[in-house]
């Protein structure tokens, strides 16, 4: 694994322009590029976005602003998403956990605050419980650890792994892919369950999301979480576990606005022992709708 750093400097609005890097990553034998960016000063935090067809740090970026003149905010595209490579790999957690460490374990040289959104809860709290010492705080932000299909049809089925390969397969996966990625798709699916308030998804709102999705190999990925690929859990009980015995600090962050399943998954989580909670406005994507109150939350807590 190699690092390089200072790629490029983004002047974003604000007063905290971020510096993009690049860090080189290595798995399997194939070598994969990660793009992050770091903006502000002081103790690092972590930002790590959501999974999902939209999925780039770019969606971090208000929280990211916000919390610069305090802290040194570093946030990420996935493996597969963003501006990160998007190889046509079979991706599991498997992959996204080693990545985590490898990544925390190649820029970090201390415990860091980190923040999860949506998805990526799964694969913080694995690390925590495997590398006790990555972590000093946890803020988890609508916190979800079931993907669509499988959260639609009550579980996983063998029809999820066909949906996936299908999607994967050369000419009719593009097709399948096209069809559940145009504007108005988009637009459906934001309205439904991303953002809470339907006024701010406008033309220019989804025709960046829709540039997001057309990337040279963005299928990949989007299948493997749409279709459960990238659980870190089958039921509630095997995801709870994995907030069991922890020394860490862990805050979760409900959406008050979030489909009922989705908001019945981050009330289980509140009611651990030793959790604390907040609930603030917004549905699945309230680290990027409603940052400032993510912000005031996190800055509280860490």
């Amino acid at each position: 694994m190699t690092q390089t750093t200072n790629l490029t400097t983004q002047t974003n609005s604000g007063n905290y322009p971020a510096t993009v890097e690049k860090y080189l990553w290595n798995w399997q034998g194939r070598a994969i590029e990660i793009i992050y960016e770091t903006r502000g000063q002081g103790k690092p935090v972590l930002l790590l976005p959501a999974f999902s067809t939209i999925s780039t740090r770019e969606e971090m970026r208000p929280l990211a602003e916000l919390l610069a003149p305090n802290f040194q905010v570093v946030s990420l595209d996935w493996p597969g998403f963003g501006e990160s490579s998007r190889p046509p790999i079979d991706y599991q957690p498997q992959l996204y956990h080693q990545f985590l460490q490898d990544f925390v374990g190649a820029v970090f040289n201390s415990p860091i605050a980190v923040v999860a959104a949506g998805h990526a809860a799964g694969y913080v709290m694995e690390l925590a419980q495997s590398k006790p010492d990555v972590w000093s705080k946890i803020v988890l932000a609508a916190p979800t650890w079931r993907g669509p299909l499988p959260t639609m049809s009550k579980g996983q089925s063998e029809w999820h792994e066909m949906v996936r390969e299908l999607v994967r397969s050369p000419l009719v996966g593009q097709f399948l892919y096209k069809l559940n990625t145009t504007p108005a798709f988009l637009a459906w699916m934001c309205r439904r369950h991303v953002f809470a308030d339907a006024a701010k998804i406008t033309p220019d709102f989804i025709q960046n999301k829709s540039q997001v999705t057309q990337k040279t190999g963005a299928r990949f990925g989007s299948a493997a979480f749409v279709t459960g690929g990238l659980d870190t859990a089958k039921t509630r009980e095997e995801f709870l576990a994995k907030f069991q015995g922890l020394a860490v600090p862990v805050m979760v962050v409900i959406a008050e606005k979030s489909p009922p399943k989705s908001q019945a998954e981050m009330a289980a989580m509140a009611q651990l022992p030793g959790v604390e909670s907040r609930e603030i406005p917004g549905s699945l994507a309230l680290h990027e709708e409603f940052a400032a109150d993510l912000a005031s939350a996190i800055e509280s807590f860490i």
